[in-house]
């Protein structure tokens, strides 16, 4: 197996700048400013400001409500169970929210709620794997890597209401 070849791309989005990550030219990451458990600099490879097409088209109509599940081919890297967790991320509706504890039931394993907790929070490619539609237990917003701002404004995009975050 050869060497992966890594690029990124930086996007403007409502957010501010999203920064896409591809492994030969498959999204392996999306991370936002001051992203918690983001990537260092130095491993997000060469900038290419026309790499990912797919994906910066999908996230413009995603931001101007015209989009309501992305369709990317995507790289992940990570344990099998945080794999899982991703997967069953991506299978919440747009505009719906599960809590931590009943993602953990989905993936048959009720009672590793902090653990789901833990690999969404590391979560690599945020937005499209939706880690933002997970909410505490009564509807409460906890933690995001990008934010809870953030979270509250994607999870307000997705009800219709206008993005409207403060910018770092």
């Amino acid at each position: 197996m050869g060497a992966v070849t890594v690029t990124h791309t930086v996007v403007e989005s409502p957010l501010g700048p999203l920064t896409l990550r591809a492994d030969d030219g498959v999204l392996s990451g999306l991370y936002m400013t001051e992203h918690r458990h983001g990537p260092a600099a130095d491993t997000l490879g060469e900038r290419d400001d026309d790499g990912l097409p797919a994906a910066r088209e999908q996230l413009a109509a995603y931001f101007a409500g015209e989009l309501t599940a992305f369709d990317l081919d995507l790289r992940l890297h990570g344990t099998r169970f945080r794999e899982r967790v991703w997967a069953a991320l991506r299978e919440i509706p747009y505009g719906a929210t599960v809590t931590y504890g009943e993602l953990a039931a989905t993936i048959g394993q009720p009672t590793a709620v902090r653990a789901v907790g833990l690999a969404n929070g590391r979560n690599p490619v945020s937005i499209v794997v939706p880690c933002h539609r997970v909410v505490g237990a009564g509807g409460s917003l906890t933690g995001y890597g990008g934010g809870v701002e953030r979270k509250r404004a994607l999870l307000d995009l997705e009800a219709g209401v206008p993005v409207d975050v403060p910018r770092a």
